[in-house]
């Protein structure tokens, strides 16, 4: 639950502080004498809620790295950094897609590919990765997040969250205006309490369930991805092989902006929901049943 109490926190004190800014920019003027305007109110949402989305998708590989401690390992002349670039570098071009950052860290078993555009991504390992796989294993897991990037998940993520976001800001006020105006029947100009009180309510509630919306998304981009990794290395079985020895180990925790696109997660109960990745036995299943 700590997951879900953190979301909650952060997701009220985003909304406070946009709903202060607005007020403070004056943007806020959907709220007019005769009631909301529909229209003006729509553009806001879109504002507020594609923006924070883009910024974070501008942002994520300088955040990655130094929320990880990546380290970049192109042109590295160590022998096992040469075989991860080299590894990278002909997925990348078989993928159709620019050359991404390569980069190790040190932590337990995982991986992760993030970055705004296709052909300026990052892909980074972890060290615990290397300790605990095979180099066909790695080499499949590397190809799930080259596969990542070439399927453009890491944008279509941002334009999925988005909307989410747009729809949160949009029904949230619109209800709540409906409270304080018809049930509460607030017939002074402007808006009372119950406006507010029942936006930021509904801020974290309908939050709660775009978060769900989203990580479904997510889990359905992993089996794609799986399906990726197994074209680009030629043969389903070294991903296969590599998601069997992921269930078997405890994945690395990686921070929250770059969870989406790591490469396993252990998803349980109700939390399941907000998993960005499905059981991993789901993941062995899909590729063993494909064609």
């Amino acid at each position: 639950m700590k997951r879900v109490l953190l979301f909650v926190l952060t997701n009220l004190a985003v909304m406070l502080v946009l709903g202060i800014t607005a007020s403070l920019l004056g943007v806020n003027r959907f709220l007019t004498a005769n009631g909301l305007n529909l229209g003006s109110l729509l553009a806001f949402a879109a504002i507020f809620g594609f923006g924070g989305a883009i910024i974070s998708l501008l942002i994520s590989k300088p955040m990655a790295k130094m929320s990880t401690g990546a380290q970049v390992i192109n042109g590295s002349n160590d022998p096992t950094h040469r075989w991860i670039v080299g590894t990278v570098e002909r997925f990348a071009q078989k993928a159709g897609i620019g050359m991404p950052e390569v980069a190790l860290y040190e932590g337990e078993p995982n991986a992760f590919a993030t970055g705004a555009f296709k052909n300026s991504a990052l892909v980074a390992v972890s060290t615990g990765l290397l300790q605990n796989m095979t180099r066909e294993e790695v080499e499949a897991v590397i190809g799930h997040e080259v596969a990542h990037v070439a399927n453009g998940d890491m944008v279509t993520m941002t334009l999925i969250q988005g909307v989410m976001n747009t729809f949160v800001v949009f029904l949230s006020r619109v209800i709540g205006y409906f409270v304080d105006k018809v049930i509460l029947k607030n017939d002074r100009d402007g808006v009372g309490i119950g406006y507010y009180v029942t936006t930021i309510v509904l801020d974290i509630a309908l939050g709660l369930v775009a978060a769900i919306i989203v990580a479904w998304f997510s889990r359905y981009r992993e089996f794609r991805a799986d399906a990726g990794a197994a074209q680009l290395m030629g043969r389903k079985q070294p991903m296969i092989n590599a998601l069997a020895r992921l269930g078997g180990v405890e994945p690395g925790q990686l921070p929250q902006q770059v969870q989406a696109m790591g490469i396993a997660g252990k998803p349980s109960g109700f939390m399941a929901l907000f998993s960005s990745h499905p059981p991993i036995e789901e993941r062995i299943r899909a590729l063993q049943q494909a064609q």
